[in-house]
């Protein structure tokens, strides 16, 4: 959780005035982390904190924090806390370049004038709104923007949405010499990629949340670089003077190389572009959970679904499969994604039997994604 303790408020005045289009912008960015939740008012604002010659906007949800600032012409150094979304959607639609924001304490009010227009805001006291991490105390380091993005990318959807089991909302995040490795699962598939690093980076080992990371993946799509520190329990980035704060993930993540099968029976490379095409158009019948079946026989992969009062969809496609034949279902989106993961033009799906997970990989990338099977009737 990000620290309860209370910031240092202002009770005297102040007046900001900055550029429409930049104010817009920051707000944006770190409006993201404004909570939804009602039972805490403090928690649905934005933090406006006046200092020298910048406006600070900051906000936080206690699970994940962003802050950013601009440049702005100040008159009386303060903070206060006006409500998040709004803001965001009144500075969007103003009608001038310029924008001004003052705060009067003896009100309880923001005015913010632009042009012709003029609106005022009701506050929240920043006496009362969380503190943040000190970013002064948080050692960070270097790390490639692309490689950290692509490596979230790849495994961040197998990722859990259930609170329940909060070790498996967060990617395993493992920064060792040489090579950077992040694993998710929500335990019907798991993802495993390892990326290459250049340069030095300490050894660190860290669960998390996987919407930080999805986060930071936005807000650090312009950056050459990303810094990362870990502070006490909380992982700090920053990235295009953006910074963002999250709380690591107690807890012990699944051994992920025990869950990998030392064998597989079946081995075969299917070009990726033509399989997701089809799994895409048959998947448009799978619907209320109804399962994909890919049935392999000699020389030919025959993907199918069927829900009962829709209809079904069946496609045939030619593959490099020999034996027996084999019947597996899966789950149509946990299929697509896995396939959609990897990067090159084709896969090798690797099986065992229609009751043991099977693997989508790819020759040459160290990447693969372990999709548990559905048990077919009939």
């Amino acid at each position: 959780m990000i620290e309860s303790n209370t910031i240092v408020g202002t009770g005297t005045g102040m007046k900001i005035v900055c550029q429409q289009q930049e104010l817009t912008h920051k707000l944006g960015i770190v409006s993201r982390a404004v909570s939804t939740r009602a039972t805490v008012q403090i928690l649905s604002g934005v933090l406006l904190r006046a200092e020298g010659s910048r406006l600070h906007v900051a906000a936080t949800d206690m699970e994940l924090s962003l802050r950013s600032s601009l440049e702005a012409q100040v008159e009386g150094e303060g903070a206060v806390v006006v409500p998040g979304r709004l803001l965001v959607d009144l500075v969007r639609l103003l009608p001038a370049d310029e924008v001004t924001l003052e705060y009067r304490p003896e009100e309880g009010v923001v005015h913010v004038t632009s042009g012709a227009s003029h609106a005022s805001l009701h506050t929240y006291a920043a006496e009362d709104f969380p503190r943040l991490p000190d970013l002064d105390t948080v050692g960070t380091f270097t790390v490639d923007r692309a490689v950290l993005l692509e490596t979230v990318a790849r495994v961040a959807r197998s990722a859990s949405r259930d609170e329940s089991r909060p070790v498996l909302t967060g990617i395993l995040v493992r920064f060792e010499q040489g090579k950077l490795v992040m694993a998710a699962t929500d335990s019907y598939r798991l993802s495993v990629k390892e990326t290459p690093l250049t340069g030095d980076v300490p050894e660190l080992e860290a669960i998390i949340p996987a919407r930080a990371l999805i986060e930071l993946g936005r807000i650090a799509q312009s950056a050459e670089t990303v810094e990362l520190g870990v502070h006490e329990n909380q992982v700090v980035f920053t990235a295009d003077d953006v910074w963002l704060a999250t709380r690591r993930i107690d807890g012990q993540f699944p051994n992920y190389k025990q869950l990998l099968p030392e064998s597989f029976e079946h081995d075969v490379p299917i070009q990726r572009a033509e399989l997701l095409d089809v799994v895409r158009r048959v998947a448009v019948m799978a619907q209320r959970n109804s399962p994909l079946r890919l049935r392999f026989a000699e020389g030919e992969l025959t993907v199918s679904a069927q829900t009962q009062d829709i209809g079904e969809s069946r496609e045939s496609m030619p593959v490099q499969f020999s034996g027996e034949p084999l019947e597996i279902g899966f789950n149509a989106e946990f299929l697509r994604e896995g396939i959609e993961s990897v990067t090159t033009d084709e896969i090798q799906l690797r099986l065992i039997s229609p009751l043991r997970p099977g693997l989508i990989t790819a020759e040459g990338d160290d990447f693969w994604y372990l999709i548990m099977p559905i048990r077919l009737a009939g």
